[in-house]
Parts: C-alpha cells; structure tokens; sequence
C-alpha cells in the first residue's frame, strides 16, 4: 500500500468518525505530527565541551566502529 493510498483510507475514517472520538483523536495525532526530537548542531560552548572530552582519551582508544566486522 502506497503512502497516499494509506493517507486517503486514514482520512477516510476521520470524515467517518463521531464529534466525541475527533476530540479523542486529536491529541494523538498532533503528537505524531511532531518529530520526535530535532537534531541541532553543537553550539561554541558544546563544541569546546565535545573537545575537551576527545583530549581525555588515551592515544590508543580505537572506536567501537572500527573494532565491529561488518
């Protein structure tokens, strides 16, 4: 099923629903409009934060990524 087909079945129901339930709805669906989170890219404070933490590793720390065979 393809996304406009689930979309228009979705409102379908909606123009089906009582008054009472769309009030119950409402909420539910605002919410899922809305992402989750947003991702926003570092600051100056949290890019100095970020690199002092980097400075703490040892010399030798290798990244879990390099260590996983793929």
């Amino acid at each position: 099923m393809t996304t406009a087909v689930l979309r228009k079945e979705l409102q379908g129901y909606i123009a089906k629903m009582p008054e009472c339930r769309l009030r119950v709805l409402k909420p539910l669906l605002s919410e899922m409009a809305e992402p989750l989170y947003i991702i926003e890219p570092a600051n100056k404070r949290e890019i100095a934060m970020i690199e002092k933490r980097a400075k703490e590793f040892p010399e030798n720390f290798v990244p879990y990524k390099k260590c996983v065979k793929k």
